[in-house]
This record gives C-alpha cells, sequence and structure tokens, in this order.
C-alpha cells in the first residue's frame, strides 16, 4: 500500500504531491491562508461552498511567497502585521 500523499501548493502556487501534510490551509479565490482549525474556515466548510477553492500549505513562509494573506480571524496579529505593510 503506498504511503499516503497530499496535495499541496508551493511558492508559485503550483500544486505538487507531498508525504507531509500541509500546516495552513486556504482559500485559492480569496487568497488567504489560515490554521486549520480556523472558525471561520469551519464555518465555511460546513456550508459546503468552501470545499472547491480549499487548498493546502506545507508552512506559512510558503503561503505568503505564493501571494496569499493572513486569516483576520484566526491570525490576527500576523493579519495586522500584513495590512500594516
Amino acid at each position: 500500500m503506498p504511503d499516503r500523499q497530499w496535495t499541496l501548493l508551493d511558492s508559485q502556487g503550483q500544486p505538487f504531491s507531498s508525504d507531509r501534510p500541509g500546516t495552513v490551509g486556504g482559500h485559492k479565490k480569496s487568497r488567504l491562508y489560515g490554521r486549520l482549525d480556523c472558525p471561520a474556515a469551519l464555518r465555511a466548510l460546513a456550508r459546503g461552498g468552501y470545499v472547491a477553492n480549499r487548498v493546502f500549505f506545507l508552512d506559512e513562509a510558503t503561503a505568503r511567497a505564493a501571494g496569499y494573506r493572513p486569516c483576520a480571524v484566526c491570525m490576527r496579529t500576523e493579519y495586522l502585521q500584513w495590512k500594516a505593510q
């Protein structure tokens, strides 16, 4: 049986197969990322409309390099720092 593989986005926003799961999730249309337990993302997932645009990154640095911004709900400090730039 093959090992588990996850599809993540790289720093250029291109998908690749990884043997490690992503540590942050994102929304490709909104170009934002956040924690996997983000209350706002979990509510959107429960409504069903978010799933088609869900992406994952290995880490926060990769998400930022791909042009995504931090979530204002679950990553408030990082979001405020991003907004102040």
